[in-house]
């Protein structure tokens, strides 16, 4: 089940975030969209409802979590770099899963979203100077404060971990 669960493993986040790391972070950021657009392409209704493992949520459902997580990782972001630590506002992940948009609203509008969303999100990581990467933002449901670099090391999990929940299912599946 912990394979299922976490196919790529459990975020570690990185002791160091080097230049190099960051450019591959960005990167995941860059193409998670098209990645996700192509790993849903041809799905059906019924592949889309589809849950990733027993108990989870369904393919749409992770679908629209990426935008709904990815919405509130670029406000944090931006936030850190106009705010001295911020305290963010927390979200109820498994509620917001249950809501109608993600219900009645096309995969597709999702997927639209992140195209825009992480277009945005990569012109403002790419334009931040050395100094910004320290930023922080505070947490107060882990009581902690994360750096930029952090935060970036973990969307860049984030985004590959549920791509990940997608294309292991098709493959256990064999949907083409």
């Amino acid at each position: 089940m912990e394979d299922l669960r976490y196919p790529i493993g459990r975020f570690q986040p990185p002791a160091l975030v080097t230049p190099d790391m960051r450019k591959r972070f960005i990167n995941d950021i860059r193409h998670l969209p098209s990645l996700l657009e192509l790993a849903i392409q041809g799905l059906d209704e019924h592949q889309l409802q589809t849950p990733y493992r027993p108990g989870g949520w369904t393919v749409a459902q992770v679908v629209h979590h990426l935008a709904d997580s990815h919405l509130n990782g670029l406000t944090r972001a931006k936030l850190a770099l106009t705010e001295d630590n911020p305290t963010i506002k927390p979200y109820d992940e498994a509620a917001w899963a249950e809501l109608a948009d993600v219900q009645y609203v096309p995969v597709n509008v999702s997927v639209t979203l992140l195209h825009a969303l992480h277009a945005r999100w990569v012109a403002l990581l790419e334009h931040l100077e050395a100094r910004h990467w320290d930023r922080t933002f505070f947490h107060p449901g882990n009581n902690t404060s994360y750096t930029l670099s952090r935060h970036l090391a973990t969307y860049s999990w984030h985004g590959l971990h549920h791509l990940a929940h997608i294309e292991r299912l098709k493959e256990r599946e064999n949907w083409k």
